[in-house]
This record gives C-alpha cells, structure tokens and sequence, in this order.
C-alpha cells in the first residue's frame, strides 16, 4: 500500500512563491508518474504538472513558466516550486502517483490548500 504526505500549502499574497512536498510511502517501483493536480472551489480537478522517473514533464498552460515539478528519486519524493502566484491559483492541491506494474494504480494525498491573496 502506498501512502502519500503533502505539505507546504499556505496563505501567500499575489506574486510570492510556495514550495509544496509530497512524499509517497512504500513500493512505488520504477515505473511511476508523480504529479501534482488542483481543485478550486465549484471547478474540476486539473492537471498541474507531472513527471515521470526518467525526468519527462508536463505542465498546464496556465502554469507554464511559473511552476516548476522535481523529483528525489531516492526518497520517494516530488515537489512543486509555485512562483509568481495568483490569486487564480487558490485551490486544493492533490499529489498524485501513477504505479504501472500489472495495471495502473493511482494513489492521491489527501490535499493542501494554496489560497493566493490579491
């Protein structure tokens, strides 16, 4: 079973940067993806960003450029660098991991609340 610990959600006002954590416990294998995604209130949840082991990435458009995802391999770990924040940023945001082994499994945390002031 895997388990995953965000941290580094908070209250910032607009342009200022947070740092969040997410480190997953347990076998995750080396065939993973670990992302971030967001829920803003009365909205779906939206991929942020996402990168596989071998260091391939993907982010949102609204993102881009602003955010940057990284991975600590050895610890399980990924992080999300959010700098220049704005107010459109506030949401939820999940960590999310994707195991490929016999099938695809998705684990998600249980969430950290961004909330960008104006």
């Amino acid at each position: 079973q895997v388990q995953l610990v965000e941290s580094g959600g908070g209250l910032v006002q607009a342009g200022g940067s947070l740092r969040l954590s997410c480190a997953a416990s347990g076998s995750i294998g080396s065939l993973n993806v670990m992302g971030w995604y967001r829920q803003a209130p009365r909205k779906q949840r939206e991929l942020v960003a996402v990168r596989t082991r071998a260091g391939s990435t993907d982010y949102a458009d609204s993102v881009k450029g602003r955010f940057t995802i990284s991975r600590d391999n050895a610890k399980n770990t990924v992080y999300l660098q959010m700098n220049s924040l704005k107010p459109e940023d506030t949401a939820v945001y999940f960590c999310n991991v994707v195991i490929y082994k016999d099938t695809k499994v998705d684990y998600w945390g249980q969430g950290t609340q961004v909330t960008v002031s104006s």
